[in-house]
């Protein structure tokens, strides 16, 4: 159960990643609040919009779209736009945090990881401006990989730290225009790819330690944070980072 907010019945909201993991709960989330919502995602993501366009006042409009490539990612978000009508929010979600040794990392895993982490936010953020309605918000997924220094992902964890600068100089730039920026930055979240790829029952053990709640954080928890952020409960924050992280870096 989450909190409702009144101003985003019926608002447009635009969201990269949303096919799978935090992003189908956040699909999920502001669908439940009766928003608009369209979505990009890489993997297709028809049957998931089946579903939940079964119990949503307004089915999600769908764009398959790599939002690595530009040209796309803004023809998707024009898309959105004239179907739905000014964004109330973007929410750069879409991400990849694969794992490296620092000694194998090559230019091409740089600038791929580098592609879709960090140049897909900031490209969203830049049309996004000009498709916002008044009092816009945009919401960009950084990580405490970040704040921790952790190791064997250098390029993913560069990218999160620079998505903070990046979301506190373009809140200083756009807050003229009314417009939004802040950043929410989960801890170990137990999305589907964790769990098979590397959340093992010792790993999964040892981070738990670290947690001021001794609980494992599941993509839902992340809904509440970012509605909030989209709406108009937190109308004058903005150059934020929010961390959902059962209080791993701030209490620790």
């Amino acid at each position: 159960m989450t909190a409702i907010y009144p101003d985003l019945d019926g608002a447009s909201i635009f969201l990269t990643g949303g096919g799978s993991g935090i992003g189908a709960a956040l699909l999920a989330g502001f669908l439940a609040q009766g928003a608009k919502v369209a979505f990009v995602d890489f993997c297709d993501a028809s049957a998931l919009v089946d579903t939940l366009a079964a119990t949503s006042a307004h089915a999600p409009l769908f764009i398959k779209c790599d939002v690595t490539d530009t040209e796309a990612l803004h023809a998707a978000m024009e898309q959105a736009h004239a179907t739905h009508g000014p964004f109330k929010a973007l929410i750069n979600n879409a991400a990849n945090d694969m794992r490296y040794e620092a000694d194998a990392i090559t230019p091409d895993i740089w600038d791929a990881s580098q592609a879709v982490n960090l140049k897909a936010q900031f490209f969203a953020c830049q049309k996004a401006a000009g498709l916002m309605a008044p009092k816009g918000a945009m919401i960009n997924y950084a990580s405490i990989t970040y704040m921790m220094g952790a190791a064997g992902m250098v390029p993913y964890v560069t990218a999160k730290a620079a998505i903070v600068g990046m979301t506190r100089a373009l809140a200083r730039e756009w807050g003229a225009h009314g417009l939004r920026v802040n950043a929410i930055a989960p801890g170990w979240v137990m999305t589907e790819k964790q769990e098979t790829m590397w959340a093992t029952p010792e790993a999964k053990a040892e981070f738990i330690e670290k947690q001021c709640l001794k609980e494992h954080i599941q993509p839902g928890h992340m809904v509440g944070p970012t509605l909030f952020l989209a709406s108009d409960a937190s109308a004058m924050m903005t150059g934020q980072v929010m961390v959902v992280d059962a209080g791993v870096v701030h209490a620790g």
